[in-house]
């Protein structure tokens, strides 16, 4: 038997922000999180500082991995009420493997110089042991 699913103004979800009670809205979707304040890697306080609000900016700047968005499923208690969700829309960001097209155009240069250090310590050694023998 599927869920009925429930829709929430936000002024309800204001309602649920203390450790008894802690909702989130992540991607005009409403998790009931109570039950996983003190499991949170990054701790309960991190939650609750979001807690009755719209936590999709932080959750996206944290770079929350495959697995941890999996888990939200569990959490799901329903979606905004239309007239309250958000249009705003956020780059997913899924940790350290997701990159821009800005770090990756200047990634070249974060090895240019390790190798020109290389190729100048090889060519120094050559020459010293030359001059010695």
């Amino acid at each position: 038997m599927a869920a009925e699913k429930k829709e929430f103004r936000l002024s309800e979800v204001k309602a649920h922000n203390d450790a008894k009670s802690t909702y989130l809205v992540i991607h005009n979707k409403v998790y009931d999180v109570t039950r996983f304040l003190e499991e949170h890697p990054g701790g309960e306080e991190v939650l609750l500082e979001q807690a009755g609000g719209d936590s999709t900016e932080a959750f996206e700047d944290v770079g929350h991995s495959t697995d941890a968005r999996d888990l939200m499923k569990d959490y799901y208690v329903g979606e905004v009420h239309p007239d309250d969700r958000s249009t705003k829309s956020y780059a997913t960001n899924t940790g350290p493997t997701s990159y821009d097209s800005a770090s990756s155009s200047s990634s070249w240069t974060g090895w240019l110089l390790p190798v020109g250090v290389a190729l100048a310590a090889a060519f120094a050694y050559r020459y010293i042991s030359s001059q010695s023998a």
